[in-house]
């Protein structure tokens, strides 16, 4: 292709477009529908390396969800108890 590197192919732009869709913290559905796949197993199998890890912040999700289900515990617990003196 003219103005383009040596060997580069029409396909690989569309490589490019699809990591800039994932760069850009899209979904993998919303990344099939851009590239037109059948199906988001698709998407996956060519693309799921370049999709971000969100092990760590699927951890400190749930830990949030927990940690602010005992406050709430905790504070429902302790409302109108009274102590002695």
């Amino acid at each position: 292709m003219k103005g383009l590197p040596e060997g580069f192919r029409f396909h690989d732009l569309r490589h490019y477009f699809a990591s800039l869709l994932i760069a850009a913290g899209l979904d993998v559905k919303i990344v099939r529908t851009r590239l037109r796949h059948a199906s988001a197993v698709t998407t996956l199998n060519t693309y799921g390396h370049m999709f971000p890890d969100k092990d760590e912040s699927a951890r400190a999700a749930v830990a949030a969800a927990l940690a602010a289900r005992t406050d709430s515990a905790d504070s429902v617990r302790t409302q109108g108890v009274v102590t002695a003196p």
